[in-house]
């Protein structure tokens, strides 16, 4: 009689969100009891169409709700252990989580010198130069441009951001869109960097991305949101692989079908929830 196959030992996860609920302006529901782990030293994709949630989980952990009427109302939050759920951003970051806003947000009317300077505003260490040269290894692209940030094509403000938060050395990155706004061939070269961050540098990623072929090839774990709720997570190899995934997130469905107006609103809703 065969052996029965040993399970492979779960990772400690460095994030836990459990159960959680979200209101705006103390009326509005947008996020309805959603559950998701982060490993230690992984990334994790979050996926779903606009309005599902994702940009609302990225705040509700870095403490940016707070700047737009926004509250975790129910549930928890645990970064390593320690509940964080509407805590200052300030606060957030020093305890090691840095998030990189949708539009990359960086300031314009700096050097992409004094960006990086910015990103580490919350250290006190001898060491930020030498952070500096580690961000222009990964981007040499960026030494090169002296002048002002807001000058930097889409593709190199994206690369500064990823480089703001690296300044910071953070334990855990959020990434909320990277892709967004950029050619097929910047969007590859962005993915490839945060991939190798990831595996030097040993930071953890959560990562929000409407390119889900990208996101699902470059995380090993992920979530679909739906209306503000967990619907489906998996392994990326099995997200890749299932049928509803391809249908609705990976063009993979019927051709023939001319829309899916109706499907989204019953069928899938129906099949994963």
């Amino acid at each position: 009689m065969a052996e029965p196959a040993q399970k492979t030992e779960a990772k400690e996860s460095i994030l836990s969100i459990n159960n959680i609920e979200v209101v705006y302006d103390e009326v509005i529901l947008v996020l309805r009891g959603i559950s998701l782990e982060v490993p230690k030293g992984e990334i994790v994709t979050l996926l779903g169409p606009n309005g599902a949630g994702k940009s609302t989980t990225l705040k509700a952990i870095s403490g940016l709700l707070q700047t737009e009427d926004g509250e975790v109302t129910r549930g928890s939050i645990h970064f390593k252990g320690e509940s964080i759920a509407n805590s200052a951003p300030d606060e957030i970051v020093r305890k090691g989580i840095f998030q990189i806003m949708e539009g990359r947000r960086i300031i314009e009317d700096m050097t992409a010198v004094e960006n990086l300077r910015l990103g580490a505003y919350t250290r006190r260490d001898k060491f930020i130069k030498d952070d500096i040269d580690k961000v222009f290894h990964y981007f040499p692209r960026l030494k090169e441009r002296t002048g002002m940030a807001g000058y930097l094509s889409g593709g190199e403000q994206q690369m500064l951001a990823i480089g703001r938060a690296i300044m910071a050395r953070p334990e855990m990155i959020l990434l909320d869109e990277p892709s967004m706004g950029l050619a097929p061939l910047l969007v590859k070269e962005v993915f490839n960097i945060i991939r190798t961050i990831n595996k030097e540098q040993g930071i953890t990623m959560l990562l929000v991305e409407q390119n889900a072929n990208m996101a699902l090839h470059c995380a090993s774990y992920g979530y679909v949101m739906e209306s503000g709720k967990i619907a489906l997570d998996g392994t990326c190899e099995d997200l890749l692989n299932n049928e509803d995934v391809k249908e609705f997130y990976l063009s993979g469905g019927d051709k023939d079908r001319k829309s899916f107006k109706n499907l989204k609103s019953y069928k899938r809703r129906k099949r994963w929830m």
